[in-house]
């Protein structure tokens, strides 16, 4: 069904374009008319048309500025321009706001029809891409949900977080490089601070969930996890690594206003905790802030910096500097580890050069936690009595060069036990890798299996193993079952195909076709003299 609205002042004109739309496409077609430039505009709010006959030359408000209102409020509205030969330069106009084609009167009835069954296309068209972006829209509110509650997971269970992150801020559109987490917690009732039943509000809450992210989306640009028990994780990106108190204000009254419109929606109580701003690589930190901040207070909403849990930097302490060190170190970033310490150290003996013990127990806070981080990745052991000079190398150093000397020496050391850690991690899997195909070459093996053997998933050994040897799983097996293959084409007797399945190869003519595009000759070829 084609609206179709036509406005002209002439009444004998507008009965014309009824009676040749109705002969020509019957029921297909529901007419309106008007003789006004205002009727249109009324008629066009209310009846939504898909096609408008519009003359020029109308009474009162003319065709192209009841054109230009009606464009305004529908976009997707098809005109067709009813004009006279003296009226060319308003034709002009109205093709320039974008009509399909204009007609001079009088227009004879197959010209009428052709123009028309091109703006029944055009209509057909923009119907069939809404439809599609309905089918895009609806598939996205399936797939949005997933992806945003793999970013929550991943920032909860901290698996993988440096390589999954960029594809999740692409997927998710999240340009900013900070943020702070948003725990919502919901029960039957408040006792004593805690939200009662959490079991049975967590399965209430499967029926409410899509409810709930709508409501939540009203309130806050946000990431929102899945339901875990009863809690519900969401990040909200922020511009920058602070937050002043005015934008904490409105931030905490957001949440506010966000319980209140679902606890008249949802029959259930809420309790919110906010973490403070961090990086994105930190967010958990966030996430136990907002934990914690529900524990420690009984108010439905509150934020972590209203309460005497968390200390606060005096003057101007370089806190995103110190952030930075120990995420290079995590990385085992040598280089951008000992550039941060160095900036660091520079910082301190430039406002505190007169605070000699200060700085000392500073170095050794600092190279403690440094070496803290290689432990805690296996990058080195501990024992009582390993830092036992340390104390007498930090304050017997006899000036700030020194000192400088021993600092950066000690990051650079955890730095590389972290990353000779890893190495020694990756070598061992692919050594062991290396050692199974070999092992099991005369057999049916597949990826499944080595990574298995190895103890990690298909996909990440497949990658570790690519980047380590230079060649896949397959292409190393393949390389091993030939060299065997010649070998015992130049030392035995064996027929070709015992050869093949010697080799691991069930099929001879595969064995055949994957020795000579590897070898360059047939396995024939190479025993009677073609041996490369």
């Amino acid at each position: 069904m084609y609206k179709i609205l036509l406005a002209d002042d002439e009444g004998i004109m507008l009965d014309s374009l009824k009676m040749i739309i109705e002969k020509n496409f019957g029921n297909s077609c529901e007419i309106r008319s008007v003789k006004t430039g205002r009727a249109a505009i009324e008629v066009s709010e209310e009846f939504r048309p898909d096609i408008a006959f519009m003359d020029i030359q109308m009474p009162g408000i003319n065709g192209i500025e009841a054109m230009k209102e009606m464009r305004g409020r529908n976009q997707n509205l098809i005109f067709i321009v009813m004009t006279a030969y003296d009226k060319f330069t308003f034709a002009k106009e109205a093709i320039n706001l974008g009509v399909l084609d204009y007609l001079t009167k009088p227009a004879n009835q197959t010209r009428i029809v052709e123009t028309l069954e091109r703006a029944m296309r055009r209509v057909d068209e923009e119907r069939e891409k809404r439809s599609e972006d309905l089918v895009i829209k609806e598939k996205l509110e399936i797939v949005v949900p997933i992806i945003e509650s793999g970013f929550i997971y991943t920032i909860l269970l901290q698996e993988n977080y440096s390589e999954g992150l960029q594809s999740f801020r692409q997927l998710l559109e999240i340009r900013e490089d900070y943020g702070f987490i948003v725990v919502m917690q919901f029960g039957d009732e408040k006792k004593r601070g805690n939200l009662t039943n959490p079991v049975g509000a967590a399965v209430k809450a499967q029926g409410f969930y899509p409810e709930l992210r709508e409501i939540a989306k009203e309130f806050f640009d946000c990431v929102i996890g899945p339901i875990m028990a009863n809690k519900i994780v969401l990040f909200v990106p922020w511009r920058n690594a602070e937050i002043d108190y005015e934008e904490r204000i409105l931030i905490i009254e957001k949440a506010r206003n966000m319980v209140r419109k679902l606890m008249k929606r949802i029959e259930v109580q809420f309790q919110v905790g906010i973490g403070a701003v961090y990086g994105l690589n930190e967010l958990f930190v966030s996430y136990r802030e907002a934990i914690k901040a529900m524990q420690l207070n009984e108010s439905r909403v509150i934020h972590v910096n209203d309460l005497p849990i968390v200390g606060e930097y005096d003057g101007d302490y370089p806190a995103e500097l110190e952030k930075e060190l120990f995420q290079n170190i995590e990385r085992a970033d040598t280089t951008a580890a000992v550039r941060t310490a160095n900036r660091f150290f520079d910082w301190m003996v430039e406002n505190f050069s007169d605070c000699q013990s200060d700085i000392q127990v500073k170095v050794l806070e600092f190279v403690i936690r440094a070496e803290y981080i290689a432990f805690r990745n296996g990058g080195m052991n501990y024992g009582f009595h390993y830092r036992n000079d340390y104390l007498q190398k930090v304050t017997g150093a006899k000036d700030y060069s020194e000192l400088h000397d021993w600092f950066t020496v000690k990051i650079t050391d955890a730095c590389q036990n972290v990353e000779s850690k890893k190495e020694e991690q990756t070598n061992d899997i692919v050594s062991k890798a290396k050692f199974y195909i070999t092992d099991h070459y005369n057999k049916d093996i597949s990826l499944d299996d080595v990574s298995r053997s190895v103890n990690i998933s298909p996909y990440y050994f497949s990658k570790l193993f690519k980047d380590e040897t230079g060649e896949n799983f397959i292409e190393f097996l393949t390389n091993i079952r030939m060299e065997k293959a010649k070998e015992l084409l130049n030392h035995s007797d064996y027929s070709i195909k015992e050869i093949c399945i010697l080799v691991g190869y069930s099929d001879p003519n595969y064995f055949s076709r994957i020795f000579k595009k590897n070898i360059g000759n047939t396995p024939t070829e190479y025993r009677e003299g073609g041996r490369l």
